[in-house]
């Protein structure tokens, strides 16, 4: 059974083997084993925390195979983006040129960097192993760090955020970097994301143009990229926007992809899930639905995916198995969500 549960140390080579195959863009899970020690421990320390609002807290979760114990995927939530340092985005945005003697209108679109975003919960460091891509293991993956937001909503802001890595070729360039990025740093799409793996993103987004771009201006393949998903992460884009995330008002200063955005009330996973009390039985042999099913705790925090046959206002039914990988009994309340 895959259990989605919160990172711990002594993971560490198992997350760094997941880095190490993560596709370029996904800064916020470097291969690096002194930034993904320092990212574990972050995550236990917030865990630990007694928290009454969101902070600089930052959660890290990792997919088990509990059988093998090795990892299948792993996602995190930041409580507060920009709470350290500025969150740069690109905001879209329409300038209106005219000219009334000429009799010419003229709307034209810019990207202006903003901190708009700065305060919202981040979702990142998303990763899922191939052969778990499109599955339902992918949603429970994703999802679960949702389940534990609605389960804790103290903890994290109103709205929701996540970056999109952006469109890069088989030899990781990107159109937007080069046409962008590239004219004030002499580094190349990969090794700029390489560096802010490393360090920070804050410092190359304060050397980049804080005037607004017009974007008639880039390149036909920058523009063309903007707002387009790289294949590898396509599973993410897709899980979140049937969870009700908007995009098209923001992208990534860095590869042009999608910055999506939700209020958390609006969140499907958050809004439609419900708090049932667990009865220990047998699970149902056929007929049932696939579910998303999270204890309520904070350290011991537990998400599974389950077939069941429940309905809603009643107890859910859970064998012996199941109640186990969760940590709950006879009489415990699990939260509950339709995959």
């Amino acid at each position: 059974m895959l259990v989605m549960r919160p990172a711990q140390m002594a993971d560490l080579d198992e997350v760094q083997r997941l880095a190490a195959d993560s596709p370029i863009g996904v800064t916020s899970l470097p291969d690096d084993v002194g930034r993904l020690r320092d990212k574990i421990a972050a995550s236990e320390t917030s865990f630990a925390a007694e928290v009454s609002f969101n902070g600089e807290e930052s959660y890290f979760f990792v997919l088990e195979d509990s059988a093998t114990g090795k990892l299948a995927g792993c996602s995190a939530i930041v409580a507060s983006a920009g709470y350290s340092e500025p969150f740069y985005s690109f905001r879209n945005e329409t300038f209106v040129h005219a000219s009334r003697e000429l009799k010419i209108h003229n709307k034209i679109h810019v990207l202006s960097q903003c901190h708009d975003l700065t305060g919202n919960s981040l979702l990142t460091s998303f990763y899922v192993v191939p052969e778990l891509v499109g599955s339902a293991w992918a949603e429970l993956n994703s999802r679960g760090r949702l389940l534990f937001v609605a389960n804790h909503p103290e903890r994290f802001a109103d709205s929701v955020v996540t970056e999109i890595v952006g469109y890069s070729d088989e030899n990781g360039d990107s159109p937007f970097w080069d046409a962008i990025g590239r004219n004030f740093f002499d580094l190349n799409y990969a090794a700029a994301e390489r560096l802010c793996g490393l360090k920070s993103r804050t410092f190359l987004a304060e050397l980049m143009p804080h005037y607004p771009i017009y974007v008639p201006l880039l390149p036909d393949t920058a523009q063309e990229a903007m707002g387009q998903v790289h294949p590898r992460a396509q599973i993410t884009f897709d899980i979140l926007m049937r969870e009700g995330f908007e995009t098209d008002h923001y992208i990534d200063i860095f590869d042009g992809g999608p910055t999506l955005h939700a209020r958390v009330s609006g969140i499907r996973s958050i809004a439609q899930s419900r708090v049932v009390p667990v009865r220990i039985g047998e699970l149902s042999t056929g007929g049932g639905r696939q579910y998303l099913v999270a204890n309520a705790q904070l350290q011991d925090y537990r998400a599974v995916l389950l077939e069941l046959d429940w309905a809603p206002g009643k107890p859910v039914t859970l064998d012996l198995e199941a109640a186990e990988a969760l940590g709950v009994g006879e009489g415990a309340s699990v939260r509950v969500v339709a995959v």
